[in-house]
């Protein structure tokens, strides 16, 4: 039976001043984690110095070796004991610099916490042509001593954690902690395009990202940082509001993930975690992602300095907005545009985004609809296709004409690249639900006043929220009365929702003010109404459509927001190319 540690018992010490060591060692257990917050963090200071060119060299996942060399301004001799010393700094000069910060880094602990858990060296240079200084990071009082370096500054940090080997068990394999740092450094060149990345692994190159203005365009380095997939599956998107810009790509719905593994979310060229940034965009890929699908992204966030504080996580990966609802707001918004606005023909919709749903999704294949007795015996029912015009004349819209319908449930039809497959109750689904929905904007929320006022208890956090946000609950159509200093009465709910539980209503709306500052609560149990009468509405399986319906079908298609899924997620049209169908029948090999 494993011993019993009794950690009630705590004997009372005296109260003394921790040695500089020890004090070094405790602030590098909160910044230096693993290799990839060394890693971190002297990319963080080469950029800073005006960097435009960052090599990374790792050896044994970083338990080894660690090197960053850069091209930045350097650090001049009289300078580099200093910058190996606590809270030392050339970022900061005044308490009031915390709320005008245009650095990544910022308190001056990364070099020293290095120091106290590796053997580090560091050499630098200020001038080109000019000798550099070296000083190791254990004889900070000795002097620089000469070395060959060109302008800029190189870090070595080896053997990490070998005087701490209790930190130094919990590392990985040398794969999983090189993955963590290419992860890391993917966001830094995310964050700064202009700059060159390189990066190897026990001496082999696994990452080059030329810099934005070396002959390489904006697509050409995403697909260098992301794959070319997402470049292909992505649209760019930019919105404006006041001194707020929000811009980046957005993956297609039909180019979604199973884990948040390609998420990125940037704050002035910082690389963060935000629950309202990422509850933002979950909510506007709301009602096109299947499942538990996630979406793919790089989104940018600029904002001013002083309406953001950063100093609130020690290894600066969360901020906090000043007015968390305004970047919620502008978040969501433009997201939701971007991706409403993509049309067929606009980004790439073909049958390998459709295969890669599917296959990590088995649930998301529909079960068989009823199907039609084949008139001709051969179980498929084909129309003659002599109505539609011929793709060779003249121009062709972006999901081409109709030539023939399968088992009453899929549209045939093709454009100049190949061949179209259409699911005419999925795409018919959506086009009515984009029009219910814009009906119902149209018309703005009624309210429904209750006949019997419902009272609900909720905590005195939350009715002060509601107290606050009186007007907010009025726009969404739900008028209450705050009765107590944890009750308040229910009076009117949104006439959609009448047949809703108000008090549930009331309460998930009431804890999404409290947790974003919002809620679009009201609105998603609406969409669930209106998604359902859709589906009711649309056309059947099985209903033989004229060629003219079905070019109709298209049309619309083509003009409908989000057209490209359906209600619930699901893909409602597929792209078949020519280069595909030849090598599905082995042409021209």
């Amino acid at each position: 039976m494993a011993e019993r540690h009794d950690f009630s018992q705590v004997s009372m010490m005296a109260i003394r001043r921790l040695d500089a060591g020890l004090v070094n060692q405790i602030t590098a257990g909160e910044v230096i984690e693993r290799p990839a917050s060394v890693v971190k963090e002297l990319v963080e200071n080469s950029l800073d110095a005006g960097a435009r060119r960052i090599r990374v060299q790792v050896e044994e996942g970083g338990r080894r070796r660690l090197v960053v060399t850069d091209d930045g301004c350097g650090i001049s001799r009289g300078e580099l004991a200093l910058a190996l010393s606590r809270h030392a700094t050339s970022k900061l000069h005044a308490a009031e610099d915390l709320w005008r910060l245009r650095t990544l880094g910022f308190r001056g602990e990364a070099l020293p916490s290095m120091a106290s858990v590796s053997r580090l060296t560091l050499t630098s240079a200020v001038e080109e042509g000019e000798h550099g200084w070296r000083l190791e990071g254990d004889a900070v009082e000795e002097e620089p001593q000469a070395h060959p370096h060109p302008r800029g500054t190189t870090v070595e940090v080896c053997d990490l954690f070998y005087n701490t080997p209790a930190r130094r068990k919990f590392l990985r394999a040398p794969a999983t902690e090189w993955k963590h740092i290419a992860t890391i450094l993917r966001c830094l060149a995310l964050g700064h395009l202009a700059v060159t990345f390189e990066a190897s692994h026990d001496g082999r190159r696994l990452l080059h990202c030329p810099g934005i203005g070396e002959g390489v365009t904006e697509r050409e380095r995403l697909e260098a940082i992301l794959g070319s997939d997402f470049a292909e599956q992505s649209t760019f998107f930019e919105e404006v509001s006041g001194a707020l810009r929000v811009f980046g790509w957005i993956g297609l719905p039909t180019y979604s993930r199973s884990q948040p593994d390609q998420q990125y979310f940037q704050v002035n060229g910082r690389t963060v975690r935000d629950k309202v940034a990422m509850h933002a965009i979950r909510q506007a890929y709301a009602d096109v992602l299947y499942g538990q699908r996630h979406p793919c992204y790089v989104v940018y966030l600029e904002v001013p300095p002083g309406e953001v504080d950063i100093n609130v996580h020690p290894a600066k990966m969360e901020v906090r907005f000043r007015e968390s609802r305004q970047v919620h707001q502008i978040l969501s918004h433009g997201v939701a545009e971007a991706i409403g606005t993509v049309r067929p023909g606009d980004v790439g919709h073909d049958v390998e985004s459709f295969r890669t749903l599917v296959n990590e999704n088995p649930q998301a294949q529909q079960s068989p609809m009823p199907l039609p007795a084949a008139s001709d015996g051969g179980g498929v029912a084909l129309r003659a296709a002599t109505e539609s015009p011929e793709v060779s004349s003249g121009e062709v819209p972006p999901l081409g004409f109709a030539r023939a319908q399968l088992h009453g449930i899929y549209i045939l039809a093709e454009n100049t690249e190949g061949m179209i497959l259409v699911d005419m109750h999925a795409a018919h689904e959506r086009i009515t639900y984009e029009r219910l929905k814009s009906s119902r904007d149209g018309q703005g929320v009624r309210m429904q006043p209750l006949l019997v006022p419902q009272s609900l208890s909720l905590s005195e956090s939350e009715i002060a929220c509601v107290e606050e946000q009186q007007e907010l609950l009025q726009s969404l159509g739900i008028e209450v009365d705050v009765t107590g200093p944890t009750r308040l009465r229910i009076r009117a709910v949104p006439a959609l929702l009448s047949r809703a539980d108000p008090s549930a209503l009331v309460r998930d709306v009431v804890a999404d003010l409290v947790e974003h500052g919002q809620s679009e609560r009201v609105r998603e149990k609406e969409n669930e109404l209106l998604s359902s009468m859709a589906c009711h509405a649309a056309v059947r399986a099985g209903r033989q459509l004229s060629l003219d319906e079905m070019n109709v079908l298209l049309r619309d298609m083509e003009e409908t927001e989000r057209s490209g899924q359906c209600n619930h997620g699901r893909p409602t049209w597929v792209l078949l190319s020519i280069d595909q169908l030849d090598k599905l029948f082995m042409r021209g090999q």
